[in-house]
């Protein structure tokens, strides 16, 4: 369960007013003390993350939030850091007090429901008093599922622990190269070891397109860009896809044969936490940008910014030299990502390794709603490169739209 990354959990978070009981669902789940329970409202102050293995889903993570009711400026602060959470949400756990039903819980079902996400109403503190019939009309007219239960006398927690298990049954997780691949192909993997390399491991989307190929009863050969060519001579057989690491994309594309199919690892997470279509009609904005337009360059993880920084310095060189304009950047790192995109013209993403899809998902409709264009990293440097359509070539249908 620890090796499990974050990105690829289902992230269940538990949301609804103060003092309804969410800390204690969160530790009565868990069985541990993961967040401070008190009778005070507001002692919740900012999302707690605990990852915990719930069968038969396996490794979860649970999201215990400050109460979305939370009073004054610091109140406002918390409930802002609340909200944000609900975009990365597989499972909105919607905890309400039995026998007390208001506005604010009828709101927040109907913002949820339109955000798309899938819910669980959850009626807690059941060993004092029972769901009223107007909390059961509610849940029924919304034809969501729910659960009665008591945090603090443990009663049907068994019980919500299934319901959650059977909310996400259906959760789709695309695959990397999975379905690309068949037993026996030969699959290489290009992986560059440079400043930016972590030291005595492999990044995340690498070590997950190996072990997808493993997977898949495919073979994997890992290079690095140099051994490539001298790699590729002493195969006695074409390898059926090469993935490369964007930045070295123009050394592996001289090096690999036009008849070979190839990518990226950025692309492939472009597909798998996103919507490659979406990505690939963002790219066309790099052809429209003028001197003054300011781009965002959106990095899902936080480490430390070494001297050629992709995010920092290649995403801007590439989009400055393709462009030949006076661009304005703005990297963002993390969670932090801007609340108001409409002074942007383009977004440049990374492959949202560390995140789950429903946050890259929810990031995508927030630039489809301000009208901003956004694409990612691989296909914005295969495109600035001249090698766009041979990056796509796993995925023909997308290379002929470029031809169209």
């Amino acid at each position: 369960m620890n090796q499990t990354p974050k990105g690829v959990r289902p992230c269940i978070g538990l949301v609804g007013r103060r003092n309804v009981g969410k800390s204690a669902l969160v530790n009565a789940l868990t069985g541990q003390e993961v967040s401070i329970v008190s009778p005070v409202p507001g002692t919740t102050t900012d999302p707690v993350d605990k990852s915990f293995e719930l069968p038969p889903l396996g490794a979860v993570v649970f999201v215990d939030t400050a109460g979305l009711d939370d009073e004054g400026a610091l109140g406002g602060a918390r409930t802002k850091r609340s909200e944000q959470v609900l975009q990365r949400l597989d499972l909105a756990v919607l905890v309400v007090e039995c026998g007390v039903l208001a506005a604010f819980e009828r709101e927040l079902l109907t913002l949820l429901k339109q955000q798309g996400k899938r819910i669980l109403v959850v009626f807690n503190k059941r060993d004092q008093r029972a769901p009223t019939s107007e909390q059961q009309s509610w849940v029924l007219q919304a034809s969501v599922p729910s659960v009665e239960v008591s945090a603090t006398a443990l009663q049907g927690i068994e019980q919500l622990g299934t319901a959650i298990a059977l909310a996400l049954k259906s959760l789709e997780t695309p695959a990397l190269v999975a379905d690309l691949v068949r037993p026996g192909d030969l699959v290489v993997l290009v992986v560059p070891v440079d400043v930016e390399a972590p030291k005595g491991r492999l990044i995340l989307p690498q070590a997950q397109t190996i072990r997808e190929v493993l997977d898949a009863e495919a073979v994997a050969l890992v290079v690095k860009e140099r051994e490539l060519g001298t790699a590729l001579k002493q195969l006695n057989r074409l390898p059926s896809l090469v993935v490369t690491d964007s930045q070295a994309f123009l050394k592996v594309a001289a090096d690999v044969p036009e008849s070979v199919p190839l990518t990226s690892f950025s692309i492939l997470m472009a597909r798998a936490k996103g919507e490659l279509d979406t990505f690939l009609t963002g790219v066309n904005a790099i052809d429209r940008l003028q001197t003054g337009d300011k781009v965002l360059v959106a990095e899902a993880c936080s480490h430390k910014v070494h001297g050629e920084d992709i995010g920092t310095v290649k995403i801007p060189r590439f989009l400055t030299q393709y462009s030949g304009a006076k661009l304005r950047f703005d990297v963002r790192y993390g969670q932090d990502f801007p609340e108001d995109l409409a002074s942007y013209k383009l977004i440049v993403h990374c492959g949202a390794c560390m995140l789950n899809r429903a946050a890259m998902l929810s990031r995508l409709a927030r630039a489809e709603a301000a009208g901003v264009a956004i694409t990612n990293y691989g296909l914005t440097i295969a495109h600035t490169q001249g090698i766009l359509k041979r990056a796509l070539g796993p995925f023909p249908a997308l290379q002929q739209r470029l031809l169209r």
